[in-house]
C-alpha cells in the first residue's frame, strides 16, 4: 500500500469500510475498475477511521 500524506495530494474517490467479509476486496476491485478507465486510483489505509480509501493524485492545476 501506498502512504499518503497531507501534502501529497491526493482526491479520494471512495470509502470502503475495513471489516469487509472474509475474501472480499471492495476497495481493491474498485481501484482496478478505475484504472481499467485510465485513472491511476490507489487503495491506501486511513488508521484513524479504519477505512480503505481509493485515491488518485491530484495535478497542480486541480
Amino acid at each position: 500500500m501506498l502512504e499518503v500524506s497531507a501534502g501529497m495530494g491526493a482526491k479520494v474517490l471512495e470509502r470502503f469500510p475495513a471489516g469487509a467479509p472474509r475474501g472480499s476486496w471492495p476497495a481493491e476491485e474498485y481501484a482496478a475498475e478505475r484504472r481499467a478507465h485510465g485513472e491511476p486510483a490507489t487503495v491506501v489505509m486511513d488508521l484513524k477511521s479504519d477505512a480503505f480509501l481509493v485515491v488518485v493524485p491530484t495535478r497542480e492545476e486541480d
